[in-house]
């Protein structure tokens, strides 16, 4: 999952809603593994033709019913509300089979 903010926000920031993020999926029971990096800012990024991400965000799930439950999970409503009034936000999902 690439998340972008639409304005910046402080790295304090982006950290607690990444952990906020880990730690609803984690206690879902519904993902294997989490992991999450914020973007590596670069020059070109002011070149980009639709969003800067903010953060990437990996989760490793056991099946396609798995994925679907996390559109689901209790909280993950109120997450992203609470922090969309705060700081709007995008994110893209990419689902995929294992790349190695």
């Amino acid at each position: 999952m690439i998340v972008a903010f639409d304005h910046p926000i402080p790295a304090s920031e982006l950290d607690q809603y990444l952990g906020e993020f880990e730690q609803l999926v984690t206690e879902s029971g519904l993902v294997e593994s989490f992991a999450a990096r914020h973007h590596l800012r670069v020059p070109g990024d002011d070149h980009a033709p639709v969003a800067v991400a903010s953060a990437v965000l990996q989760l490793r799930l056991a099946d396609v019913d798995a994925l679907n439950a996390t559109f689901t999970m209790p909280g993950a409503v109120d997450l992203i509300r609470r922090w969309q009034s705060r700081h709007p936000y995008k994110a893209v999902w990419v689902n995929h089979k294992p790349l190695a």
